[in-house]
């Protein structure tokens, strides 16, 4: 059995009707905490998600914009790394399918897919997937490079494919 999602906001589908609609979803302390721990950051101070939902010939399309203050940690030195994110997002809900789908190409203007089960959508679950990939998968400080030069660590074009020519002609150069 899968655990509850720590930010869930659903939405019946029977709710939604021939028009748009907007929802606005904000999470308490207590679930921004919970997503924090979840996704491996410092804190998330702040978190909301507006959606306009529509039904299409396929499902629920539900575009808008999320807002959040999260703090990540620097993953060289371990500082924190407090950042504001404003991000526009375009989703399509569909109804889980009964057997398993080979993967889809999208294109750049496609929305994400999100399925769902039941009479429901989640759009905690959504905004909180939404924040996820909004992340910096690997946050750096201001003191990370000189914390990885301190540490023997090659820089980028140190390391590249030129790094050991270059390496070489200082020798050649003695």
């Amino acid at each position: 059995m899968t655990a509850a999602p720590e930010f869930s906001r659903p939405h019946r589908l029977d709710a939604i009707g021939a028009g748009e609609s907007n929802v606005t979803v904000t999470a308490d302390e207590g679930e921004r905490a919970a997503l924090a721990k979840r996704f491996g950051c410092i804190a998330i101070d702040r978190l909301e998600a507006r959606f306009t939902l529509r039904r299409d010939a396929t499902g629920i399309v539900a575009r808008g914009h999320l807002s959040a203050a999260v703090t990540q940690a620097c993953v060289v030195t371990d500082e924190p790394l407090p950042t504001t994110l404003e991000e526009d997002f375009a989703l399509r809900f569909l109804p889980e399918p009964d057997a398993p789908t080979d993967e889809v190409e999208l294109d750049a203007d496609e929305c994400d897919t999100v399925f769902y089960t039941g009479g429901a959508i989640d759009l905690g679950e959504a905004a909180a997937e939404t924040l996820l990939l909004s992340l910096d998968p690997f946050p750096r400080g201001p003191n990370a490079a000189a914390a990885l030069k301190e540490a023997g660590v090659l820089s980028e074009g140190e390391a590249g494919p030129f790094g050991g020519l270059a390496a070489l002609k200082d020798k050649l150069k003695k």
